[in-house]
This record gives structure tokens, sequence and C-alpha cells, in this order.
């Protein structure tokens, strides 16, 4: 591209170029940056972006958002502007802010990620590339300092961006211009090898082609051949790559040649091969093997006249158009893009480019990426620092604390997002800076292990709480787990149950084996609970309670209902939960039939059936759950916790979030302790849900105690 080819430096000058009659900027754009009275050097910056994006092939969306964004304020910015456009550009000044506040070239890779993964639309990152683009070429114009912190930014961000994209026709050009100010002198020592033996590398290149293209046509081969330029910073990074002096390098003379099908290809690097000898170690196929960024070509080097090594690369126009537009060139201008499998593939590979940790890890991580389309999303969070912190999707505070390192997790005790304070388990989005609050010594609570309680979503953060726990020495870690499995067993009403009778099923030979295995995360809360439950399940079908012996005891069990309850010998029977102890499904229950109001039926373990069973033993019905009953049930949970600011609209939040209704709250506050009782009624599938409910209950800042009530 050459900067001043057709040299337009005023918007209405632009507008009236010919192309302006198939893409322009949408109404009415024009009129408002006009009124504006731009500066002139502000407004030739503007037209020369315009013109950049052009030559990548953009629409008018992206043409009309790289103007508003440059030349309006964003109050007057039109409504036919996209918004996606707009705000993707204001996010990635983020990152340019963070670069400054670092002050040092360090962790690039990191933020290039970051810039990426919250820049939704790719159509963002080729405004900023052909931005960028512009103020280099302008670089002449700043202070030296400046011009180095301009090419500083632009080495650590933008040109391994348009590297990676595959958007060579923007790299070449940003490359040779961070060289041409970050090494001066060696740059122009290059430029003057070059220029003085121009004139017999130029006449030797166009005998050359001139040999190629008469054997082409001579085999039937339409090609269009041409020389190939040659950027100065690549000459550079080749003579230092291959320690060669600048008359040692072959590809200073290169052909370039273009055919039409991917047959042609093959068929030319013949010809080439049969006119002129190759030098068969500098032979790559990038057609059978493409580039990580979707590069594909044949490259060759050959003897050609007067014994002189030559580059000749071979590929189709389409692959050219690639070649130089990268992801461009695949990128249809319309929103969210869906529809076209070709650019659902490169977006697809883009997002793998998120992955790669350091830029000289080599083409082999990604190369295995190009096979699928499964790409895994990744969150990208930064420390105060603004250091950025690569994460899991679904990742909470305390991972990113056991990211930034372990003892950080151990010592956890609070976390900031954007300057708020968010309980342990919140979720961070690509973007979000972090402050992680710790206190002095090393305290891991044991409940981060459990999974229902969402405080960890990444396995090697849990591998790292694990670890702790696992030095702990046994007794301590047989007490701290009995200590949690009878709290969460309260508060689901299972903590009066035999714990002895599951051990079978979870494998164990002792108590204090689960115990163990519980403190440190191998068995959950909850696989005890439905385990608990399952065991006491299969024995109410022959109820061993002599309290709750009654009619249906000896009657042959009928077939398992779909859905309801199952009342052993007794059909067609009007049944009802009892509000005393409000059973919810998985719940051991027993049923008692009342005098006109059918069974009502409670959980096994209720004083209320217990009395009634000492009353009348006759009345007690064995009543089981439906394989899936299909409707909801009401549970009173009681909370107590410290007096806060937005403790309720946490509650609530936390409620919702776990798709539980809340069908009424009372609350209590007994101002001379600073104590919260609130007295939820709840609407739950069953009685996992409400466990997995009362435990993330208890995760809330300030909550002492979150437990289902009789």
């Amino acid at each position: 591209m050459n900067p001043q080819a057709h040299r337009v430096d005023t918007l209405a000058e632009w507008l009236r170029l010919p192309a302006r009659a198939q893409a322009g900027l949408v109404e009415p754009l024009p009129a408002l940056i006009a009124a504006r009275a731009l500066p002139a050097a502000q407004e030739a910056a503007l037209v020369y972006t315009l013109r950049v994006l052009e030559t990548l092939g953009a629409d008018s969306a992206t043409l009309s958002a790289a103007a508003a964004y440059l030349a309006l304020p964003a109050e007057v910015i039109p409504a036919g502007v996209p918004a996606t456009l707009i705000e993707g550009l204001h996010e990635a000044e983020k990152v340019w802010s963070i670069y400054g506040e670092r002050g040092a070239r360090t962790g690039s890779e990191g933020l290039r990620r970051l810039l990426l993964a919250i820049v939704r639309d790719l159509r963002v990152v080729l405004i900023l590339l052909a931005r960028q683009l512009v103020r280099l070429r302008d670089f002449k114009t700043l202070p030296p300092d400046d011009q180095r912190r301009l090419a500083e930014l632009t080495a650590d961000i933008h040109a391994p961006l348009a590297n990676r994209l595959g958007i060579w026709q923007l790299k070449w050009e940003l490359e040779d211009l961070i060289f041409r100010i970050l090494q001066p002198e060696t740059y122009h020592r290059l430029a003057a090898q070059l220029a003085e033996k121009r004139v017999d590398r130029e006449r030797y290149i166009e005998e050359t082609m001139t040999a190629l293209r008469e054997a082409l046509d001579g085999s039937g081969v339409r090609a269009e051949v041409s020389g190939r330029p040659k950027h100065i910073f690549s000459i550079w990074k080749k003579m230092q790559k291959k320690k060669l002096a600048f008359d040692d390098l072959y590809d200073l003379r290169a052909l370039r040649v273009l055919v039409d099908d991917l047959g042609a290809c093959y068929t030319a690097l013949g010809i080439v091969h049969n006119l002129w000898p190759p030098i068969t170690s500098e032979f790559d196929d990038y057609i059978a093997n493409p580039k990580p960024n979707g590069y594909r070509s044949l490259h060759t080097v050959v003897l050609g006249l007067q014994g002189k090594a030559i580059e000749v690369q071979i590929r189709t126009v389409e692959m050219h158009r690639q070649a130089e537009l990268g992801v461009a060139a695949h990128w249809r201008y319309k929103e969210g893009g869906a529809g076209d499998s070709e650019f659902e593939r490169k977006i697809a590979w883009m997002r793998q480019l998120l992955e790669t940790s350091r830029e000289d890890e080599g083409d082999e991580p990604l190369l295995a990426g190009l096979s699928t389309e499964l790409v895994e999303d990744r969150v990208y969070a930064l420390t105060p620092q603004g250091k950025v912190i690569d994460l899991p999707q679904g990742a909470t505070v305390l991972d990113f604390a056991y990211q930034v390192h372990t003892e950080v997790g151990h010592r956890c005790r609070g976390a900031k997002v954007n300057g708020r304070i968010v309980p342990l388990n919140h979720r961070i989005a690509s973007g979000d800076r972090v402050e992680i609050l710790t206190g002095k010594v090393s305290e891991p609570r044991r409940d981060w292990l459990v999974a229902g309680s969402g405080f960890l979503a990444s396995p090697r953060s849990r591998e790292k709480v694990r670890g702790w726990f696992n030095r702990m020495d046994f007794a301590r870690n047989v007490q701290a787990g009995r200590e949690l499995l009878e709290k969460d067993l309260k508060r689901t009403g299972q903590h009066q149950l035999d714990l002895a009778q599951v051990l079978p099923k979870l494998r164990l030979a002792k108590l204090d084996d689960l115990y163990v295995a519980v403190a440190l995360g191998d068995v959950s809360s909850g696989q005890v609970a439905r385990a608990l439950h399952e065991v006491t399940r299969a024995a109410s079908e022959v109820p061993h309670d002599p309290s709750l012996t009654g009619l249906g005891g000896a009657l042959a069990k009928p077939p398992k209902p779909a859905k309801g309850f199952l009342i052993e010998g007794v059909g067609n029977l009007l049944v009802q939960l009892a509000r005393c102890c409000q059973p919810v499904a998985g719940d051991p229950i027993a049923g008692y039939l009342t005098r006109g109001r059918g069974v009502s039926v409670h959980r096994r373990n209720c004083p209320s059936l217990r009395s009634l069973a000492a009353r009348a033993p006759e009345r007690i019905l064995p009543v089981e759950w439906g394989r899936e009953t299909g409707q909801s049930y009401s549970v009173d949970v009681l909370v107590r916790a410290w007096d806060r600011k937005w403790l309720l609209k946490d509650l609530t939040t936390v409620i919702g979030s776990s798709n539980v209704h809340i069908l009424g709250v009372t609350t209590r506050v007994d101002e001379g302790s600073g104590r919260a009782e609130i007295r939820l009624t709840l609407k739950v599938a069953d009685f996992e849900q409400l466990g997995q409910l009362l435990a993330k209950i208890e995760a809330v800042p300030a909550v002492l105690e979150a437990r289902r009530t009789q």
C-alpha cells in the first residue's frame, strides 16, 4: 500500500471517488463530520484510515463506525452506525490504557488475548489495525519519545495481531515502520544496500519473469507472474535468524505466480523445476500443510538465470487474496455472520489463537487446533496492576486468586470486581479488574471443594485446595469431614440417619474413611445425601419403624407409578403434603389416613407423625415418591445472618439464579446484636436442589446459618 497513491486529504474529496458509488458512509455521517470542521491533519488521518479499510474490503458499516468513532463525540453518533462496533472500539481503549499504566513491554501476549476476548466483532480489530498504520505513517510529526512509544505499542499489540490474523498486507508495512523507528541506523543501512543494486536486480527479475511466462504459456497454464516485493524488516530478520550477510541472501530476488486453481499450482511447480534446478532444502508446501493463520502457498528456491538463486511462490488468486487479507477475506461484514461455514471455521480458528501462550512456541500447538471447530472459551481478567490472568469459562474470583498464586488462593478472604465487593463464587467476565483481599494465614475452607457451592470452576484450583487439606493429619481430616457432613445433612433434615448404611454403596470400609473422603473433596455431601436417600427409600418398602407399622405393611407392592405418590394397597385416595414438616421429593416419607381429607404425607422423622402414630397406628400407610413427580414443593427455610446493606438483595439473587421460586419472606432484625433472621418459603423440585441452594446461601457474605425448618 503506497500512502501517496491517489492522495486524498479531505472527506469531501474521498466521497467523490468512484468507489463511493458502491460503499460509503451511512447518512447523515458526512454532513455531521463536515459540520464539525475538523483540523486538516485530523481529517487527513480519518480519510487515510478509511482508505486502508477499503483495501481490506470493508463495508459501509465498518467505514461508518471508523468515521464516527474518529470524528464525532459519542452523544452525536447517528443510529445507523452499528453500536457493537462503537462499543468494541471503546472497550479496546481499556487495553491501551492498561498498556500505558504498566510502562513496560512485558505480558503483551496477555493484552492481545484480552483484546480479542472483549472485542466480539472482528471488524473492530480491522479498524484498530488501520488506524494504527496511519498513525505510524505519520510518525515524523511526533517527538522522538512519542515515536518510540508508538512503535513499541504497535510491536507489542498490532503487528502480532495482523500476523496472527493473516493480514499480511498490513503486517509488512507495520513491521517496516516499527523497524525504521526503533532501529533507524540498521534500517537505513539495509535500505541503502537494496537501493545500490536495485537496477541490476530489477533487470534480472524482468528477464526471469519473461522466461517463466514463456514456459507457462507453452504448457497451456494461464498464470500471472510478477516480482514479489521484499520488506526490509523481513530481510533483517532472516539475516539474524540464519546468520547471513546481506549478499548471501537468495530471496532478495523473488517471483510470485498466481494461477486459477489448485491443480495448476502443482503443474506450475513442475514447470519451474523443469526450467531451473531446485534447492530441495528450501521447498515448502503450505497448501498441503497450511500455516496456523490459514496461509497457503507453494514456496521453492531454484538456481535461475546465471545460476543465481531466486525464490518462487505459487498460489491461486483466492489463496493470494486470503494471504493478503487473512481473516478479513472471510468476513462478510454482516452482523453475526451466521450461515457461512467457512466463515465460522475462521472465527473458530481465531478464538483458538487465544490459547497460544507465547509467540515463540512455533506452529505445532495451533496446527492441531485447525483440525477441529470445537474451541474452549476462555476468560481474561486483570489484576489491579494490569496483568492479564487466563481462566476457563465460568471461573470465579477464587479461581482467579489461585491462578495468581497458590498462596494467594489459600489466604483469600474476599474480592472486589471493578471496585465492588463480591462473594467468592462470583463468576468473572473478560475485562473485569479483580482485586483479591487476603488474610494473614493460609486457611482454605473445606466447602470450597463442594461442587454445589460454586466456589471453584477450575480443576487446577480444586486440586490445590485438596492438596492443602491432604497435608493435614488424619485426625483433623476426620473431624473436619464429620463436621462438614453433619452440617450439610442437617440442612436437608438427614442428620439423624445412620451413615454406616451408605458405606457399601460408596465402597468405603468405615465411617472415618467417609469423613476423610468428604474432607478432601473425594466424596461430596450431596453424594452422601443421595446415597442415604436411596438406602432409606429401599428400606421403606418394608417399614422397619415399629411406631409407623400400619395397614399396608404386609400387602403386595404394586408397580411404581410414573408420577405422584404410591400408597401401598390403596388406590384413588386424595393425597396432600403435611404442612408441619413440608416433605419434598426424595425425603423418606409415610402417610397418615385422615378423616375426610385423604392421606396426609409426612417426613418419616416428623414429630407430628410420630404423635399421630402413637394415638392411631392403624392409620399409618407406607408411601413412596413416584419415579418423576413432575411438580415442585413448598419448603420453609431459616437464614440467620449479620445485618448489612443489600443482604436481602444478595439472598434473592442467589435463590433466583438457582431456579427456585420464592413464595414468601419474613424478616426480623435484633437491633441490639445486629443479627437478622429471615424466614423464606421456597418452591423447590427436590431435596437435592434444596441442599445445593442452602450451601450457596451460606456462602453469601455475612450469612451465619441456612437450614430447613420443621
